[in-house]
């Protein structure tokens, strides 16, 4: 049931693409990240009703920072920039880099068996979503490998440093830090915000309610029960949901996509199930 839910949050974050590229105004990753963090955070502080105190002050700080005020623009930039199929091959790469991050910060056994559904997660997203017209960005790269790495470090230290709060506090701390830290980058690389029309205003809602608020309380949630090894292939689930969104607007799925989205799949669902020794919370 854990995994049920907390595999909500990827799910919703497979809309982010779409939402990005079809309703948000082109060339504002930063200030994006702002609208999807900022008002998210502000509600969840106010139904947490908890502030940091002590070292939480700036662990909080750290990991709004990791979790959010980095990788928001990271993939709002990478998702104006790439392909989404290139954007998530570099999302799939997420559960090797906190196995091996996990192993060294939280001492969590660097199984085999974890390394190589990491990898098949990896070809089978890239088996699913890559095709010869998808053009490589340099700076897009950069974006989507400098997020990726974001997020795994901000995986590990979430399970490292156990929260004193409930998810809902522990959502509404980082999105809030990561919100507030986004907006003089933003004023400094994007000068004001973006005018909104009714597109924008609904794909904001979506991205900061659905994909920030709830998401992220249940990501928190679900890593404070799960070995962090373990949680990380639950993302490997968004490059999934983008690509069924494609489908579902007319795009046809090859043979080689669906043998891809079905290994990627069957990592996902295998890596569920560690072995004994490979811990279970």
């Amino acid at each position: 049931m854990t995994s049920l839910l907390t595999a909500i949050a990827p799910i919703t974050w497979g809309t982010t693409y779409v939402v990005t590229t079809e309703l948000l105004p082109p060339g504002h990753p930063v200030w994006s990240g702002v609208l999807r963090a900022l008002p998210a955070g502000l509600v969840a502080l106010a139904i947490g009703r908890a502030l940091p105190g002590g070292r939480w002050w700036w662990r909080a700080l750290v990991l709004g920072t990791l979790n959010i005020g980095a990788f928001f623009p990271l993939l709002f930039l990478a998702a104006y920039l790439l392909p989404g199929g290139v954007a998530g091959v570099f999302g799939a790469t997420g559960p090797l880099l906190v196995a091996v991050l996990a192993a060294l910060v939280l001492g969590e056994r660097l199984s085999a068996k974890r390394v190589v559904w990491g990898v098949l997660a990896v070809i089978g997203v890239a088996g699913m979503v890559l095709g010869p017209e998808d053009g490589l960005n340099p700076l897009g790269v950069l974006a989507a490998a400098g997020g990726a790495g974001s997020m795994a470090l901000g995986t590990v230290l979430s399970k490292r440093w156990s929260p004193p709060v409930g998810p809902v506090a522990f959502a509404g701390w980082q999105l809030t830090a990561g919100g507030v830290l986004m907006v003089p980058l933003a004023l400094a690389t994007e000068g004001s915000p973006p005018s909104l029309d009714g597109s924008a205003l609904l794909g904001y809602f979506w991205l900061a309610l659905v994909g920030g608020l709830l998401a992220y309380v249940l990501w928190f949630r679900g890593l404070g029960r799960m070995p962090a090894g373990v949680a990380a292939f639950l993302p490997v689930l968004s490059p999934l949901v983008a690509a069924l969104i494609g489908l579902a607007v007319g795009e046809r799925f090859t043979a080689l996509q669906v043998l891809g989205f079905a290994l990627a799949l069957v990592a996902v669902v295998a890596a569920q199930h560690p072995g004994r020794r490979d811990g279970v919370a």
